[in-house]
């Protein structure tokens, strides 16, 4: 799939991954891109990438909730109204709710299990809400196939559009992350179930999983962990950098042949409990 000239959606684009995302896809020739997240600073992100970049791209910030479905209708029908059809989706946002699955109160002998709270949040963010902004990508590919008089995709013509969910080595399973690595293993599951309905319409899907990336998710954790829990298990002995997680996303949509799962973690392979 040509990258450029396209018009892309990338969620939890203010920082992390999913800023290195949309600043790939600005230098690899995107038309526009809508960059979206929960919290103000995507309009700054916006304007310094393209202030960054030396050469006129629609960038469009939205500043909403990516669980929320009028919100997400609503940045598709603008985006789709002042650029075309997106035909590229990265749902990069994520939060993390780490504990224990269970732990013993000390004083009362009291098992305290993980907060279903918690677990419905991370999971509402993680899983549902990638899931439905991948289904709208490919929902307003097929009313714009069907507009164009176009029926099934045929291997003739070119992939009308590519969805790379983000997983995680988390997916392995990692103490602390039940509901976070839960979610992560349920988009292999999602990602091989729509990639075979999705390109009836021409869209390619696949799921590329970070390992310990430099975010400030990541970050959160603190210099100590990151020095003793997860350098000594890295072969490179650092963290990933978020632009080799948004090269390696833009080497999966570039390629027609790239499906499944592409594992970026930088040798990452955790020792046992």
């Amino acid at each position: 799939m040509i990258i450029e000239n396209k018009v892309a959606v990338v969620t939890g684009a203010a920082s992390g991954i999913g800023r290195a995302v949309a600043a790939e896809l600005m230098h690899r020739g995107v038309a526009a891109v809508a960059m979206v997240d929960r919290c103000d600073a995507v309009n700054q992100t916006a304007a310094g990438l393209n202030e960054s970049i030396g050469k006129k791209v629609c960038l469009m910030p939205f500043v909403g909730d990516v669980t929320d479905d009028g919100f997400r209708r609503a940045v598709f029908d603008e985006i789709t109204k002042k650029c075309g059809t997106p035909t590229i989706c990265v749902p990069a946002a994520g939060i993390t709710r780490d504990k224990l699955a269970v732990r013993l109160n000390k004083e009362t002998g009291t098992a305290m299990l993980y907060p279903v709270e918690d677990f419905l949040s991370v999971l509402k963010v993680n899983l549902v809400a990638p899931v439905y902004w991948a289904l709208e990508t490919v929902g307003k590919i097929a009313e714009s196939r069907r507009a164009r008089g176009l029926k099934r995709w045929a291997p003739p013509e070119h992939v009308e559009g590519t969805v790379i969910f983000i997983g995680s080595v988390s997916s392995h399973g990692i103490a602390g992350q039940i509901a976070y690595s839960a979610t992560k293993a349920g988009l292999d599951g999602v990602n091989a179930t729509l990639t075979k309905e999705a390109i009836y319409y021409g869209v390619r899907c696949a799921v590329i999983h970070p390992g310990f990336t430099d975010t400030p998710m990541v970050r959160a954790l603190g210099d100590e962990y990151i020095k003793q829990k997860i350098l000594p298990q890295t072969q490179l002995k650092r963290l990933v950098r978020p632009e080799e997680i948004a090269a390696a996303v833009c080497f999966m949509i570039s390629d027609s042949a790239m499906s499944g799962d592409l594992w970026v973690d930088a040798g990452w392979h955790p020792q046992a409990a």
